[in-house]
């Protein structure tokens, strides 16, 4: 489930967490997000601003519609393609792009443009290749739709590319301009080389295949979802006639998509589908790479719980599959996406291939692992009661892995290192001060990064570093001189107790001219799920972007905490002990948190609000009518109302099977306490949303209506999840908004 609303990410930075949301509302300082440009991948999601060449000392970047390159530490320029290469004949301007990829001998380059959207991200479009020898421009797809090619890339050799259009995967030779169909029977519901709309939402799975090495093979998923159940929404607005949009879509106790892994010949034609044991429908299939060779492919394998998880070996000319390294958990285990979101393409390969690096959290903490090709030798790398936060870089000649970290503050980030083995403890190359949340794209070689800083009270910076010593490039340019505080800011951080004896970390925002000896009004905000936090140390994640207003002037506290079962770095004890228990275990230490902060005299416990999106809608709605006494006035948007209602994927992880405990889920569902609803409640729900579905809202207004509860409802007609298309949209959501916190929960000192 994407969490969608205010960011709790470092949104500036966007390490971690792909939230559509982040980049319609808070417009990014730096974009270094989800491309990955190797050898052998291409993956185009979002255009990052540092492209790194392969040798590490320079970057390329778009600079008057063409490319240049850009050296470290001289910073001077050298331009690569001039805008007019990239002029279609007969065109008088020249393509408008922002993602791209050279071959392995630079001799090409690939462009990706015309975007549009599927789902969540415009990753289908138009490519044009240039031959930069020959100085010639191409289109690729002679006799495909305009706009639906997906995923293009190169082969290693640079001879072909492949590419994906209309749920088919299809190969063009870049001498002959010959284009060549590899799979014949995609349609809506069967898939070839992408993914389906849960594999995309809830594992981050979009570009579906990958050239070997040799360039002699494509090793592709196929998704079969002839089996899950449309949801239907309807399109009432964009004619006198409604419209039917049917999206597949796997409720929870509604068996997986099959899918499975095929292997193309691209000289025969020939699939050679990989024979990887289980009930295709009762396994999940989230990563699949080729291993440093093209004579086998690495394919990671999870059984329905997300309890179990497997590594296999394929043979591509075979399909036999053997199993080398295996995992269990009481509660479930993250796939890769979670500790190295910045690289859903490529596994991490070390020492020739003969080693590689995995990341579980078996100890009750999220460590780094080296394991030998073969699974059997296993060494520990980041060794200590801490969690890593994600793999940034891979320094295998020095012998090192980089990686994000915050051993003493949950709530911030640093970059530490350790050497590849195991032999020595882990060493912080992030300065000690200032304190917040750090970030960094380095270059191929680990010999510099970009290091990007901000913190609750301090504007965001970036310097260009060097590797390991940290320190500044240009002196001038460094983060000691242009870091700048924000000196009006109010905000606090803090820790707080409950009555259960669990320490949460929380924010605060005291009202301007704040007197003690007066009661205002608290409104909190709240995720409370395991797919982000809150309460991360950076700039701006603390504002309320729907508020029209400055809430501090008018006398508002703002409060945020994070509760169990959120991903903060604080152990798997932590993160875990909400399996089974959304609805009941965040809600409880949200509510105990609120109790605790109430507890000071100048709070008035009669102007008590709570608001949040998606998982915040449902954490909203729960906790306004579990604990009544507590909470007066709940804006809830786009809300899971039953969590029967949700997909598969997300609710079986955290939740279990409902065929084996059922009661879990309905328990911990808002509809389930609706009758107990006392106080205010705007409920806001867009009816073409894809991801919570509308179906949600009109359960819970039935159960609202069942018990004669007043209430206030805003149907965005054919809006998403985000609530963001159609003109107006977002200055009347945010009208609204405040129109009925002020009215319900009024601003000022008492």
């Amino acid at each position: 489930m994407q969490m969608v609303g205010q960011p709790s990410v470092n949104y500036l930075f966007l390490a971690t967490k792909n939230k559509e949301m982040i980049f319609k509302m808070c417009k990014p300082v730096l974009t270094v997000v989800l491309i990955c440009i190797t050898s052998i991948s291409f993956c185009q999601f979002r255009a990052k601003e540092i492209n790194w060449t392969s040798d590490g000392n320079a970057y390329m970047k778009i600079k008057d519609g063409g490319i240049v390159k850009t050296d470290v530490k001289s910073n001077a320029e050298t331009i690569l393609i001039k805008k007019e290469q990239v002029t279609p004949e007969g065109r008088t301007t020249p393509l408008k792009f922002n993602i791209y990829n050279f071959s392995t001998d630079n001799s090409k380059l690939l462009i990706y443009t015309n975007t549009a959207k599927v789902w969540r991200y415009n990753t289908r479009g138009d490519y044009w290749v240039l031959d930069i020898t020959s100085n010639k421009l191409r289109q690729l797809g002679s006799g495909l739709p305009n706009q639906s090619l997906m995923f293009a890339k190169f082969s290693p050799d640079g001879k072909k590319v492949g590419y994906v259009s209309q749920h088919d995967v299809y190969m063009e030779d870049l001498a002959t301009h010959q284009v060549t169909q590899l799979t014949k029977n995609g349609t809506r519901k069967f898939i070839n080389g992408t993914f389906d709309w849960v594999y995309e939402e809830e594992f981050g799975c979009r570009d579906g295949f990958r050239w070997s090495p040799d360039s002699k093979m494509i090793a592709f998923w196929q998704v079969d979802a002839t089996k899950i159940r449309d949801y239907y929404m309807l399109n009432t607005t964009d004619s006198i006639y409604s419209r039917v949009i049917p999206v597949e879509y796997p409720k929870v106790g509604e068996p997986p998509s099959p899918v499975r892994i095929g292997v193309i010949n691209i000289n025969s034609g020939k699939i050679t589908w990989m024979n990887i044991p289980g009930d295709p429908q009762e396994h999940y299939l989230p990563r699949m790479e080729w291993s440093l060779n093209s004579n086998e492919i690495v394919v990671q394998q999870l059984n329905r719980k997300q309890n179990e998880s497997k590594l296999f070996y394929c043979n591509p000319e075979t399909g036999v599959a053997k199993s080398f390294y295996e995992e269990s958990d009481k509660a479930w285990i993250d796939i890769k996406s979670v500790w190295n979101d910045d690289d859903p393409i490529g596994w991490d390969w070390i020492n020739k291939g003969n080693d590689f690096l995995w990341v579980s959290e078996k100890d009750g903490w999220r460590h780094i692992y080296k394991l030998s090709h073969d699974g059997k030798k296993e060494t520990l790398l980041t060794k200590g009661d801490y969690d890593i936060a994600g793999l940034k870089a891979i320094d295998d000649a020095g012998q090192y892995v980089y990686f994000m970290a915050s051993p003493k503050n949950a709530t911030q980030l640093y970059l530490f290192r350790t050497r590849l083995d195991g032999k020595a403890n882990a060493e912080e190359i992030s300065p000690q001060n200032p304190q917040g949340v750090n970030d960094y794209n380095i270059s191929p070689n680990a010999a510099y990064a970009m290091h990007g800083f901000s913190n609750h009270n301090t504007f965001p910076a970036r310097e260009w570093i060097s590797l390991p010593d940290h320190k500044a490039l240009d002196e001038s340019k460094s983060l000691a001189h242009t870091m700048k505080s924000n000196e009006n800011s109010n905000i606090n951080y803090f820790t707080l107790t409950t009555e259960d004896n669990i320490t949460v970390d929380g924010w605060m925002i005291k009202p301007e001219n704040f007197d003690s000896t007066k009661k205002y009004p608290l409104v909190f905000y709240v995720y409370s799920e395991p797919a982000a936090i809150t309460t991360e140390d950076s700039y701006g994640g603390q504002n309320n972007f729907l508020y029209a207003g400055n809430m501090s002037h008018d006398g508002y506290f703002q409060v945020s905490v994070d509760n169990r079962g959120t991903p903060a770095l604080k152990g798997v004890a932590w993160r875990k002990s909400i399996y089974r228990k959304i609805g009941i275990i965040n809600i409880h230490d949200q509510a105990m948190a609120a109790k605790k902060l109430l507890e000071r005299p100048y709070f008035d416990k009669d102007r008590v609000a709570v608001w949040g999106w998606s998982g915040g809608g449902s954490a909203t709605l729960n906790l306004l009518f579990q604990y009544p006494e507590i909470y007066k006035t709940g804006i809830a948007i786009s809300a899971v109302g039953n969590q029967l209602f949700y997909d598969n994927i997300y609710q079986e992880r955290y939740m279990g099977l409902p065929q084996e405990n059922k009661e879990d889920f309905v328990k911990g569902s808002p509809i389930y306490y609706a009758k107990n609803l006392q106080g205010n409640l705007l409920y806001i729900h867009g009816t073409g949303d894809d991801n919570v579905h509308y179906s949600n809202a009109e359960v819970l207004l039935n159960e609202l209506i069942k018990y004669n509860k007043q209430f206030q409802f805003m149907p965005y007609p054919n809006r998403t999840h985000s609530i963001s298309e159609g003109d107006g949209t977002r200055k009347h959501l945010s009208t609204l908004y405040t129109t009925y916190l002020q009215k319900n929960c009024p601003g000022g000192g008492r």
